[in-house]
């Protein structure tokens, strides 16, 4: 034997005594089956048979020759469907499929260490799905020439079609109608104020608004386009109040419009607000009990009381600053709002022009109640004498004589304004308007503006105060007297 050379035992394969010399050297194929380490239990398959040309000297031994590096595969590259084959000095053989994996002439297969340092290239084994679905290839890898099968995804739930948005509001306009007013949006000319009579300036626009119950309000006063380009205070008063607390509480809002060209107008239509507001004041506790046990009758009984009671007063004052009753007027109209969630009555009572609107389904429908039978003896303008007498005889033609008045009798009042009252049960989403004349009249004559506020007012919330004062103040050219009005949006 050459020097440096063990011979080797004359028994069957088997490990080598400890403190002997190993051999590189590989034993011919005929002189049986070689020696082989055996790898880690490992979790795929069983390995196959070694064959004869793996080395004798286990991988990382001392003097074995270090396994066949390997660079990592390319995310891009493709999975090859087949181990390569490692020759004992360590190259790899190129990658063949066999045309069968039973053909007599197969090549044999790579040993333990080399088949563990093939797996970089060979396709790794995939995980069992998280929701216990097997792999579809049992664990044995790809068949020979097919790529890996990708389990099918599950069937994700259809996307339910998402819900339709209410459509937008419209954009503010500045007016509606045929073209721009004539006079400036914005106010010109303030009123002449007196030193000693500060307490008598009226402010150019008044917003307030307030949620009770199942109602919100919104309630806003402007000066008209042409009193603020004449520098003339404003002739509508708004006041909003609440009497009582809790559910028992009723809210109360009044506005009054004074007579066109006097010049204490204002302060009648202010006045008349306030005493309105005092006698429902301290009668708000009866009126409450009314509206929600809805006694029709009483209600307009006794409103009627106070709202005469309310505009004596205000001829009274006439009198004692030495004007005619027609030069210190004003109309009123007034809203009753119970803060109880369960009553949804409104109560509308007043005198004078103006209107009352209710916006219900995205269609304005004019309520506001028509005058009755007059009762009472004929006044100037309501009625006439009859033209028999009651005993049958024909009364003689009037030929125009002007007779003198008679000193002792009083002088003739003017005719007053009948009263209004209306008491109705609102529904959810219906939005109820009151107004004085200067925003009745062109919700009236254009049908442009009413269409404009039903885009605007047909939301599911009401409007913030800034918005509805937006709203409230798109003009409309032949239009351009003071402006009031209360709005309730029904929850």
């Amino acid at each position: 034997m050459p020097p440096g050379f063990a011979e080797r035992p004359s028994t069957g394969p088997g490990p080598s005594p400890a403190g002997a010399p190993t051999s590189t050297e590989t034993a011919p194929a005929a002189a049986g089956p070689p020696m082989s380490v055996l790898p880690p239990a490992p979790t795929g398959p069983p390995p196959t048979p070694a064959s004869a040309t793996e080395p004798l000297l286990a991988p990382g031994a001392p003097g074995a020759p270090p396994p066949p590096t390997v660079p990592p595969r390319p995310a891009h590259v493709p999975p090859p469907s087949a181990a390569p084959t490692v020759h004992a000095d360590g190259a790899a053989a190129p990658l063949t499929v066999p045309d069968s994996p039973t053909a007599p002439d197969a090549a044999a297969a790579p040993s333990a260490p080399a088949a563990a340092s093939s797996q970089a290239f060979a396709a790794p084994e995939r995980a069992p799905d998280a929701r216990g679905t097997p792999d579809p290839r049992g664990g044995s890898g790809a068949e020979a020439g097919h790529p890996p099968t990708v389990p099918a995804l599950p069937a994700l739930p259809p996307t339910p079609a998402p819900a339709l948005a209410p459509a937008p509001a419209p954009a503010l306009k500045d007016y509606v109608g045929s073209g721009p007013p004539t006079y400036d949006p914005e106010p010109t000319a303030l009123p002449p104020a007196d030193p000693d009579e500060l307490d008598d300036l009226v402010a150019d626009t008044v917003l307030d608004g307030a949620r009770y119950g199942a109602c919100a309000l919104r309630a806003v006063s402007v000066r008209g386009d042409s009193a603020r380009y004449r520098g003339e205070p404003r002739r509508d008063s708004l006041l909003t109040a609440r009497f009582g607390t809790g559910e028992h509480a009723l809210i109360l809002v009044a506005m009054a419009t004074g007579a066109r060209a006097t010049p204490g107008a204002h302060r009648a239509a202010a006045e008349v607000c306030q005493w309105i507001g005092r006698a429902v004041g301290r009668s708000h506790v009866r009126l409450a009990e009314d509206i929600r046990a809805a006694r029709r009758g009483d209600l307009k009984s006794g409103l009627h009381r106070l709202t005469d009671r309310s505009l004596g007063r205000l001829r009274a004052s006439a009198a004692e600053q030495g004007l005619q009753p027609e030069e210190y007027a004003a109309t009123l109209r007034c809203l009753l709002l119970p803060a109880d969630p369960d009553c949804r009555t409104r109560v509308f009572f007043g005198v004078g022009g103006g209107g009352l609107f209710r916006l219900r389904g995205g269609v304005w429908r004019d309520i506001e109640p028509r005058v009755g039978e007059v009762a009472g003896e004929p006044v100037v303008g309501f009625g006439s004498l009859p033209a028999e007498t009651p005993e049958g005889d024909r009364l003689t033609m009037d030929l125009g004589v002007a007779t003198p008045p008679s000193p002792y009798d009083p002088a003739p009042e003017p005719p007053r304004e009948p009263f209004r009252f209306r008491a109705s049960v609102a529904r959810p989403g219906d939005t109820l308007l009151m107004c004085t004349g200067g925003f009745a009249d062109p919700l009236r004559g254009e049908p442009e503006l009413s269409a404009y506020l039903t885009g605007r007012w047909s939301g599911p919330t009401p409007p913030g105060l800034a918005t509805f004062l937006a709203d409230t103040q798109v003009r409309v050219k032949g239009y351009a007297d003071d402006r009031t009005a209360a709005a309730v949006w029904e929850a």
